[in-house]
C-alpha cells in the first residue's frame, strides 16, 4: 500500500508539475461558447468547450508536454491565437476575442512576447512597403532621381526598421517556444508582400522554406504546417518566372522536403497527401506528377492505402501512357451516338474518359455543362465516353438520359473494373486519349478541356 501511496504521489506530482491554467476575462461575453484547442499538423484539435460566466471569466484547464500554438474562438470563428508552454500561466482580459486590440496580457511572459510582435511587426511591414514605394520614385523618375539626399534617407530608414525587427527576435529567450516560432511566423506572412513589392528578397525566401525541417515537433503544433506548404508554393508560382522555370523550382523544392520526410512516415504521409492536393488544385500538373513518382518510389517509408492509390493514377495513367480498353458488353446508354462495343472501336481522332456519378454534387453541376460543349467538341472530332460509378440502373439511367454521349455503368462504385483499371479515386475525373488510347491530358476542369479543344482543335 505504501508502495502504491508513493506511486500516486509522484504521478500525480508530475500531472501537477506540467498541468497548465487559461483564465480570460471578458465581461461583454457573459454565456457564450468558446472553444480552446490547438493543432496535430494540418488538423486543428478541439481541447475543450466552455461557456463563458456570468462574470465573464473562462478557465481552461491543460497538459502541455511540448510547446505549441493553442486558441480561443467563438461563434464568431476569428480565434485568438496563444503560446502554451510549461510553467507559463496565462491570464488575458478584454472586450471580444474577436477585437485582439482590445485584449491585455495579464500573465505570461512568452505571450506577452508574442502580442507585441503580432501587433508592431504587421506596422513595420507596412512602413517597408510604403518606403520601397518611394524608393522607387527617387530611382527610376527623372524629377526626383537627382536627389541623393532624400534617397539615402530612405534607404536608411528602411535599414534601420529591418534591424528593429530582427533585434526584437534577438532578444527573444532562446529556451522560449516563441522564439522559434516568430520568425516562422514572419516568414509565411511575409510571402505576399515579398512577392508584389520586394522581389529581391525572393531567393533567400525560397532558401528559408527549402532549409526548414518538415518533420519537426514545433512545427508541427505550431498551425503553420499548411501555412508553410501553402506560402512555398505560391511564391514560387508567383515568382515572376516561366511556367517551366517554375516547375523545375518546385522539383527542387520537393527534392529538398523529403530529405527530412523520409525520416518520418507519418509526416511523410500527411505533408504529401496534403501537398499533392494542392498542387491539383492549382493545375500544377507536372510539380504533382513529380510529386507523386518521387513519394512511389521512395522505399524507405509506406504510403497509406488510400494515398498510395491516390498517387499510383500519375504512375499508370500518366500523359504518355495507353489507357486500358473498354468493353461495354451491357448496361450502355448510347445518346446520339451508335453503342461502340469497346473503346477502342471509336474512330474519331480523340475521346474525352469521363469519371462521375449520380450521388456526387460535382458531377451533377460539371457533367452537364459537358453535354452542352459535346456539339462542338464532337465537329471538331472529339468523342466523350462517360463512366458511371453509380450502383443502381435507376439512378444510372435517370443522370444520363439526357446526355447525348455514350455512357456506361457496371454498379461497382469504386470496385468498378473500370474505375480500378484507370486508378480513378475521386470524382468526376477525366482522361483525353488519342485515337491509340495514349493519354494526352488529365483536364482538371471542363474549362481547361474546352480552351483545349479552341487551342488544339482549330
Amino acid at each position: 500500500m505504501r508502495t502504491q501511496y508513493i506511486f500516486l504521489l509522484y504521478f500525480f506530482g508530475l500531472f501537477s508539475l506540467h498541468a497548465q491554467t487559461l483564465t480570460a476575462t471578458f465581461p461583454s461575453m457573459a454565456g457564450e461558447l468558446v472553444r480552446f484547442g490547438t493543432f496535430q499538423g494540418i488538423q486543428s484539435k478541439t481541447l475543450d468547450s466552455v461557456r463563458v460566466g456570468s462574470n465573464g471569466v473562462i478557465k481552461f484547464n491543460f497538459n502541455t508536454d511540448k510547446p505549441s500554438i493553442g486558441y480561443l474562438i467563438t461563434a464568431e470563428n476569428k480565434p485568438y491565437f496563444l503560446i502554451l508552454d510549461k510553467n507559463e500561466t496565462i491570464r488575458i482580459e478584454g472586450e471580444r476575442l474577436s477585437y485582439p486590440e482590445s485584449i491585455t496580457i495579464l500573465e505570461g511572459k512568452q505571450n506577452r512576447a508574442f502580442s507585441t510582435y503580432a501587433s508592431e511587426h504587421p506596422r513595420r511591414e507596412q512602413a517597408l512597403s510604403a518606403w520601397g514605394y518611394l524608393e522607387k520614385i527617387y530611382v527610376y523618375d527623372s524629377l526626383f532621381a537627382v536627389q541623393q539626399v532624400p534617397a539615402t534617407a530612405i534607404q536608411m530608414e528602411k535599414e534601420r526598421i529591418k534591424r528593429e525587427d530582427l533585434q526584437y527576435l534577438k532578444n527573444l529567450d532562446p529556451r522560449w517556444y516563441v522564439s522559434w516560432y516568430l520568425p516562422m511566423r514572419k516568414l509565411v506572412s511575409d510571402v505576399s508582400t515579398i512577392a508584389q513589392y520586394r522581389t529581391e528578397e525572393i531567393p533567400s525566401t525560397v532558401s528559408a522554406f527549402r532549409s526548414l525541417d518538415y518533420t519537426d515537433e514545433r512545427l508541427y503544433r505550431s498551425g503553420l504546417l499548411k501555412d508553410a506548404l501553402e506560402s512555398h508554393f505560391w511564391l514560387l508560382e508567383n515568382s515572376g518566372r516561366s511556367l517551366d522555370s517554375v516547375f523545375i523550382e518546385m522539383k527542387v523544392s520537393i527534392d529538398s522536403m523529403f530529405l527530412h520526410l523520409v525520416k518520418n512516415q507519418d509526416r511523410l504521409n500527411e505533408v504529401t497527401d496534403y501537398l499533392f492536393d494542392l498542387l491539383e488544385r492549382h493545375s500544377l500538373f507536372q510539380a504533382s506528377e513529380y510529386l507523386a513518382l518521387k513519394a512511389l518510389n521512395e522505399t524507405s517509408c509506406t504510403l497509406n492505402s488510400d494515398l498510395a492509390k491516390q498517387l499510383e493514377t500519375y504512375r499508370a495513367m500518366k500523359k504518355g501512357n495507353v489507357a486500358p480498353d473498354i468493353s461495354f458488353a451491357k448496361n450502355v446508354k448510347s445518346g446520339l451516338v451508335p453503342i461502340p462495343k469497346k473503346l477502342s472501336d471509336l474512330k474519331n481522332p480523340y475521346t474525352l474518359v469521363v469519371f462521375g456519378a449520380s450521388w456526387c454534387e460535382t458531377c451533377k453541376q460539371e457533367v452537364p455543362k459537358i453535354a452542352n460543349l459535346y456539339p462542338k467538341w464532337k465537329a471538331k472530332g472529339l468523342e466523350v465516353v462517360f463512366i458511371s460509378l453509380d450502383e443502381t440502373k435507376e439512378a444510372f439511367e435517370q443522370f444520363v438520359t439526357p446526355f447525348p454521349f455514350t455512357s456506361y455503368c457496371d454498379y461497382g462504385k469504386w470496385n468498378s473494373s473500370v474505375a480500378n483499371d484507370y486508378y480513378v479515386f475521386g470524382t468526376p475525373t477525366m482522361f483525353l486519349l488519342d485515337q491509340q488510347r495514349t493519354i494526352v491530358l488529365r483536364p482538371n476542369s471542363i474549362q481547361q478541356m474546352d480552351a483545349w479543344v479552341d487551342w488544339y482543335l482549330k
